[in-house]
């Protein structure tokens, strides 16, 4: 055999095999060699980093989680108090350079009332600055109900002169927006994560079993899932949220929504599983688990589940962004949390009316708000789909 008839790799220098295996990962640097010893999870990871824009998005998708943890931080006022007489105030933009130097502050507002339509009307005060500190004190709260303090984000410099600024401005009842926005996102995100969560293990579980016992399960199961998938969804969450009792606590409430959207939302995934376990099952490594004796549950949560577990963390990630959008479109019409409860949904509420809206066009914000998370969210659900991709 002559020395043509020898592929290409194998006669090039060891080096060069390793330089051209580390320009298919990159990140690994001159140890190429890693590519066969790392696990599962690091593999995703190097290929999630070659996509961009989803590395921006989950960055993104951090930074509001970190909103949905800690919300009082990064309000600047009570999100429940209000103030009749302050209704309807614009936004009051943030200035970063004065006369002084470099320092942060807000015009102060002054309210006239007009003689034609006697609205009151807000105009910036330019004559009077509010100065904004950051880390500043304020209302008091708990983190996790457990650690009491009073430090925010931003605040006014000095507390006790009574001073407020409103960045996202105030609705009707003259509640400040940007806190109320703040708070809204802990209700929103938690819903949609608690939702997704309840559907991956009722997709998890009713798919894995469908796929490895088949049979009469199977059918059962499958025709369930046909029955749920042929309800029309938007009459199903309208009668069903609509049949929650008007005297519920916000807590039962919220909790009655998730469990709604958990139910509705696990089938997609169902399915997949199923499709998986079915090709899974007479693999060799899940005939050795049976024939040394593993239990059923071993064999299908410790061998199967884990073999696409980066396929399910994807589909979790495509599926908040749904469950979001459900539960701002039920609160938007009145079938989901209600006042006195704050999600993004019930924010949305305030700008049913055509008046208010003319009148305070920023009390369409909270939809931007829902816009960037959802957008984020599948993005990064792409960009992990793609990562846990073997073939790609």
């Amino acid at each position: 055999m002559s020395t043509s008839d020898i592929p290409s790799v194998l006669t090039k220098p060891e080096g060069t095999i390793a330089a051209d295996t580390a320009a298919v990962l990159p990140g690994l640097g001159h140890d190429a060699e890693a590519i066969y010893v790392a696990p599962n999870w690091k593999l995703v990871w190097w290929r999630f980093k070659k996509h961009r824009l989803a590395l921006i998005s989950g960055v993104l998708i951090i930074f509001i989680a970190t909103i949905a943890l800690f919300p009082d931080f990064y309000s600047t006022l009570p999100p429940h108090e209000s103030n009749a007489i302050r209704s309807f105030v614009p936004p009051q933009r943030l200035h970063f350079f004065g006369e002084d130097g470099a320092f942060l502050y807000v015009y102060n507002v002054i309210g006239k009332r007009n003689p034609t339509t006697l609205m009151m009307e807000w105009v910036p005060d330019e004559t009077k600055i509010i100065p904004v500190k950051i880390f500043a004190r304020g209302y008091e709260y708990e983190i996790f109900g457990l650690i009491s303090t009073n430090l925010h984000l931003l605040g006014v410099e000095n507390p006790a002169s009574g001073e407020k600024f409103h960045l996202l401005g105030t609705d009707r009842l003259g509640r400040d927006q940007w806190s109320r926005l703040m708070a809204g996102t802990r209700v929103s995100l938690s819903i949609g994560l608690v939702a997704v969560i309840l559907s991956i293990v009722l997709g998890v579980l009713l798919g894995g079993i469908s796929g490895y016992f088949g049979g009469w399960i199977d059918l059962v199961i499958q025709r369930l899932i046909e029955l749920l998938q042929s309800l029309p969804p938007i009459p199903i969450w309208m009668a069903l949220t609509a049949s929650l009792p008007r005297d519920w606590s916000v807590e039962q409430v919220y909790f009655a929504i998730t469990i709604i959207l958990a139910l509705i939302g696990w089938t997609t995934l169902a399915r997949e599983v199923r499709g998986r376990f079915l090709s899974l099952r007479e693999e060799d490594f899940v005939v050795a688990a049976q024939l040394i004796g593993a239990s059923q549950p071993r064999v299908i949560f410790r061998h199967m589940v884990p073999t696409f577990s980066s396929h399910i963390i994807a589909a979790s990630t495509l599926a908040i962004p749904v469950m979001i959008i459900n539960e701002t479109f039920l609160s938007f019409l009145g079938l989901g949390l209600r006042p006195p409860a704050i999600s993004w949904g019930v924010l949305l509420q305030e700008a049913q009316n055509l008046q208010s809206v003319a009148l305070a066009p920023w009390l369409l914000l909270p939809g931007l708000a829902v816009i960037i998370t959802v957008l984020s969210l599948n993005i990064l659900g792409d960009g992990l789909r793609d990562a846990a991709d073997p073939y790609s």
